[in-house]
């Protein structure tokens, strides 16, 4: 019905106008939206004329069409945001979600390479990096591969971030890096001297490749400066790299997995999840603790070292107090 699609988009607008939602939010938001007003229009149904029977009707048809609970739960919160915005800006009477409980929404635990692994996969792209018989332009793509891995995993950003900092983001010799997150907030990220040492490279490849001419982009296209590189391009080479690094799960891996290595790794090493938190710029805390479910060597290691049933007594002489 054009009535509600009408009502949906007014609710899309707000997202974007007035709560800054990123593009890709607003891509999926909109996709959730169009699934629920199918439904609607199927059953013949207005907006204003929804309640919790029909709400209800909805969730057990997305569960018989067979999409995940993860899905699920997000189409649900759509549904609830549009209903409370209908009400919120008068443009509906009733909202047919408000008595009804929020869903529990099991978290998958990400994939995350070892440290060990991690190296690995590193190291593989520095060592093609640094071959100049490939060639210039193979060596330059090269070069960039094991920037933008080294950025990633020093930085914890998203690839969408990284793919996004302009040219004149990383200057010789910087350490930090200012990224544009979700909701268009703004973080400083650090960068390690390996980081700095394989941006240096790329850019002075890049450089040499093009005869020096300028692109808006800190990592792009090497034969094209003014194309960024793509997320379909970066996913390509960080599974090659994950190959020929003999990683054991490579179609697996991608670069996404490398913000979870960051994460992982610093709370491993005693990281506060609140400074994590900062880093990864996740809105609330909770999205951070899912590391601590992950983080499962540095409890074990804990209760090793510190529980007070665990230490060596073969070597101690027994108290005679102490009986059976």
């Amino acid at each position: 019905m054009r009535a509600n699609r009408r009502l949906g988009q007014l609710w899309l607008d707000a997202l974007a106008t007035e709560l800054g939602a990123a593009a890709g939010t607003i891509a999926t938001y909109t996709d959730d939206l169009n699934c629920y007003l199918a439904w609607l229009d199927e059953n013949s149904l207005k907006l204003d004329e929804v309640g919790l029977e029909q709400v209800r009707a909805y969730i057990a048809d997305l569960d018989t069409r067979g999409y995940a609970g993860s899905t699920i739960a997000r189409r649900i919160t759509v549904v609830r945001n549009l209903h409370r915005f209908l009400i919120t800006e008068e443009l509906g009477s009733r909202d047919p979600t408000s008595t009804m409980p929020a869903m529990r929404r099991s978290r998958k635990l990400p994939f995350v390479l070892s440290m060990s692994e991690t190296e690995a996969l590193l190291e593989t792209a520095h060592t093609l990096a640094a071959d100049p018989s490939v060639g210039l332009y193979r060596q330059a793509g090269y070069a960039r591969r094991a920037a933008l891995f080294e950025t990633l995993y020093a930085s914890g950003m998203r690839i969408s971030e990284a793919l996004s900092l302009p040219s004149g983001s990383a200057p010789p010799g910087t350490r930090m890096l200012l990224v544009r997150g979700k909701g268009d907030k703004q973080r400083l990220v650090p960068l390690h001297d390996r980081a700095i040492e394989a941006l240096t490279l790329w850019q002075s490849l890049a450089r040499e490749y093009s005869g020096r001419v300028p692109s808006p982009w800190l990592f792009h296209s090497v034969r094209n400066g003014s194309k960024p590189l793509t997320r379909q391009a970066a996913l390509l080479e960080i599974k090659e790299a994950a190959v020929a690094a003999g990683l054991a799960s490579p179609e697996r891996v991608s670069p996404h997995v490398l913000r979870h290595a960051f994460a992982t790794h610093l709370h491993s090493g005693g990281t506060d999840l609140r400074v994590l938190q900062e880093l990864l710029g996740h809105a609330g805390i909770e999205t951070t603790q899912i590391y601590t479910h992950l983080d499962t060597s540095r409890l074990h290691a804990m209760v090793r070292d510190l529980h007070p049933l665990n230490e060596d007594l073969t070597d101690k002489p027994m108290d005679s107090t102490i009986r059976a």
